[in-house]
């Protein structure tokens, strides 16, 4: 390999895992406010097989243009390269991670040796923390943060023009979540718990004993029993699976509480608000500021991020081909010799 050239995953047609392709790319330089980062991991979301897929089912008005052959990936941690002569904050030799310009760019180059990337997109890495694990939190990490914490921005949802408003956690509040055992969903169980609140949490009965042991105070096996004919009166639901059948956690809620779908579905309003309940979104944006504050968890053991499996970047096909199974406990990372 020339001293301008990467192993990095491409994408030169839409499809299944089998075309991503393990080949050489140029390494990319940083512009103005830029950084590279040599990439130790990579995390791996749903977002990343969507777009390999061409994001099927998408209206056109929601569907980013892309421009092939692609480097996919958002996620990663790694080691600060260079840096432009604008940035401040960080310098060569820096352990780093971030979730890079999204959604902005839809895929911004992780699965990759090599990556540039906006500063402001980025956190120091916590110390005690490895790159596969700190790979696992940017943006799993910051959609719970988002939903359930601090939204940190003013752009509204693709999806609705309600605009989203975290709830308030504490002691007395009830959150249930539903997918629990997901990348987004055991962080938002671990976040919840954090400031105070009564967590339900719903996941296939093999994750029962994973999530309680992130503190999950009650835990349904949705294999077995549907959560809406168990459980009234709670606070906040965050849906981490979302999507059409995220109605049917209206009649869970009180009067005044809130249904928070990380996949939007149809939802009406009318009925919403004879209900009494707020059902709002949100599309998670970088942010290094709140991914710092996140990493300062992880660093502190406040939180953690659990690692359903890794792969080396040359299996990315593989990797892709576990995430296509389901049923995944934490995250999928990509690691990167």
């Amino acid at each position: 390999m020339s001293d301008l050239t990467m192993k990095a995953i491409r994408l030169h047609a839409f499809g299944g895992p089998g075309v991503l392709r393990h080949e050489e790319a140029e390494i990319p330089a940083p512009a103005p406010g830029e950084v590279l980062v040599r990439v130790r991991a990579a995390g791996l979301n749903p977002p990343d097989w969507y777009v390999r897929e061409g994001m099927p089912g998408i209206p056109d008005e929601f569907r980013p243009p892309f421009d092939l052959p692609l480097i996919p990936g958002t996620d990663i941690s790694g080691t600060v390269e260079a840096v432009a002569d604008d940035v401040h904050g960080f310098t060569a030799g820096d352990e780093v991670t971030g979730m890079l310009r999204f959604p902005v760019l839809m895929q911004s180059g992780a699965y990759a040796e090599y990556v540039t990337a906006p500063a402001s997109d980025l956190a120091h890495k916590p110390a005690a923390i490895d790159h596969t694990h700190a790979a696992g939190l940017p943006m799993s990490g910051l959609t719970a943060w988002q939903y359930l914490i601090d939204v940190g921005h003013d752009h509204p949802s693709p999806f609705q023009d309600a605009r989203h408003r975290p709830p308030a956690l504490n002691g007395d509040t009830t959150v249930l979540v539903n997918g629990a055992a997901g990348g987004v969903g055991h962080l938002a169980v671990q976040l919840a718990k954090w400031k105070g609140a009564r967590v339900i949490a719903v996941a296939s009965g093999r994750h029962e004993r994973f999530l309680r042991d992130l503190g999950a105070d009650e835990f349904i096996d949705y294999t077995k029993q549907r959560p809406e004919d168990l459980v009234r009166g709670i606070d906040v639901v965050l849906d981490a699976v979302g999507g059409p059948t995220s109605r049917r956690f209206l009649s869970t809620l009180k009067r005044g509480g809130a249904l928070h779908p990380v996949y939007f579905g149809e939802f009406d309003d009318e009925e919403n608000a004879k209900l009494g309940i707020t059902v709002t979104g949100t599309q998670v944006r970088a942010n290094g500021t709140q991914l710092a504050e996140l990493g300062h968890l992880l660093g502190t053991g406040a939180i953690r991020v659990a690692i359903d499996s890794t792969f080396p970047l040359a299996d990315a096909q593989a990797a892709h081909a576990r995430a296509a199974q389901g049923h995944i406990q934490g995250k999928i990372v990509l690691t990167v010799p």
